[in-house]
C-alpha cells in the first residue's frame, strides 16, 4: 500500500488533526485554514481523504474541518450508532468542542444524509448546507430510469444487498479491495479519478477491525433514519441549501429531493463528472461552494 494520504491547505501546509471523544464516541478531524468554519463530511466507502483536491481550494476562505465519521479512517467504530441522527450529533458536539457555535456543513454521499440532519435536527447552528450526491432516506424520488444496468448504483441494487443481516460480511470478507474498488469507479465519469492511493484509504479504513460492519450498519438504519427525519421533512428547514448532482449520475435530482424539505435551494450540476466529483472535478466543486457561501 502507498503511504496514507496527507490533507494540506492552500499553502501546502499539514492540516493539524484531532481526536476527541464526542456523542461517547471518538471522532478524528483534521482542520486548517482560517476564518468561518465549514464541516465536510464524506459518503461510502471513503475518509476524509476524499477532500484531499477540494480542502486546499478552500483554506484561503474559511477554516476547513474535514471529519472521518463514526465507523470510518480513523474514528472509532462503536457497534451501535449509525442513524444520521446519532451522526449528526457527532458533528454538533465536535463543533461545541472546537468552539463553533455556527458553522457551514457540506456532504457527500451517506455524509449528505448525516449533514441534512446536522441542520435538521441542530437548525440554529447551521449556517448553509451543502448536499451532494444522495437522496435521502424515505423520501420519494423519480421514477428509475429503465435503461440502467443492473449494477448501476441508481438502481439501488446495493441498498438491498447491504441491508441483508449477516450474508454481505460474509461474502466481503476478503474482498474488499477489489468490491470497493469497483463499487467506487463504478459510478465515475473519470473512473482514474480514483487512484491507488485512493483505494488504498479506503482499503485502511473497510480492513480494521467493525469497517465493514460500520458500512452495513448506516444502509440497516435507512428506515430509522427515514423515521426520525419525517417530523423535518414536514417542516421545512430554512438555512440556505445549495444541492449539488454531478451530470453523469445524479444531477438534477439532487435538487427534487432537497426543494421538498428545504425552503431556501439552489441547484448546481457539475460537468464532466459522476459521482465522486471532489475526485472527478474538484476545481469546479469548490467554486461552486465559495459561490454559495458568499452569496450570504
Amino acid at each position: 500500500m502507498t503511504d496514507p494520504i496527507t490533507l494540506v491547505d492552500h499553502a501546502g501546509v499539514r492540516l493539524t488533526h484531532g481526536k476527541p471523544k464526542v456523542n461517547g464516541v471518538e471522532i478524528h478531524y483534521a482542520i486548517g485554514g482560517s476564518g468561518e468554519p465549514v464541516f465536510l463530511l464524506h459518503g461510502v466507502p471513503k475518509t476524509m481523504s476524499y477532500w484531499r483536491h477540494v480542502v486546499p481550494l478552500l483554506t484561503s476562505h474559511y477554516t476547513v474541518v474535514a471529519v472521518d465519521n463514526r465507523g470510518f479512517g480513523g474514528s472509532q467504530r462503536p457497534p451501535t450508532g449509525y442513524d444520521t441522527a446519532t451522526m449528526a450529533g457527532d458533528i454538533a458536539e465536535l463543533a461545541t468542542q472546537l468552539g463553533f457555535d455556527e458553522f457551514r456543513v457540506v456532504g457527500e454521499d451517506w455524509g449528505a444524509a448525516i449533514a441534512y440532519a446536522v441542520a435538521a435536527f441542530h437548525r440554529p447552528r447551521v449556517r448553509q448546507l451543502v448536499f451532494q450526491e444522495t437522496l435521502l432516506p424515505g423520501l420519494p424520488a423519480s421514477a428509475r430510469d429503465p435503461s440502467l444496468a443492473p449494477d448501476d448504483g441508481r438502481t439501488g441494487w446495493h441498498f438491498s444487498f447491504f441491508s441483508l443481516p449477516n450474508l454481505p460480511e460474509l461474502l466481503l470478507a476478503g474482498r474488499e479491495r477489489a468490491f470497493w474498488t469497483y463499487f467506487a469507479r463504478r459510478q465515475m465519469w473519470d473512473p482514474s479519478a480514483l487512484t491507488e492511493a485512493d483505494i488504498d484509504e479506503m482499503v485502511r479504513s473497510v480492513e480494521q477491525p467493525g469497517g465493514t460492519r460500520a458500512i452495513l450498519e448506516m444502509y440497516r438504519n435507512r428506515e430509522v433514519d427515514a423515521e426520525q427525519n419525517r417530523p423535518h421533512y414536514a417542516d421545512p428547514i430554512s438555512c440556505p441549501v445549495l444541492a449539488v448532482g454531478a451530470d453523469a449520475y445524479l444531477g438534477d435530482e439532487v435538487f427534487r429531493q432537497l426543494a421538498q424539505v428545504a425552503s431556501d435551494v439552489r441547484s448546481v450540476v457539475i460537468g464532466k463528472s459522476g459521482h465522486n466529483i471532489a475526485l472527478e472535478n474538484p476545481a469546479a466543486l469548490a467554486r461552486a461552494y465559495l459561490d454559495f457561501f458568499t452569496e450570504h
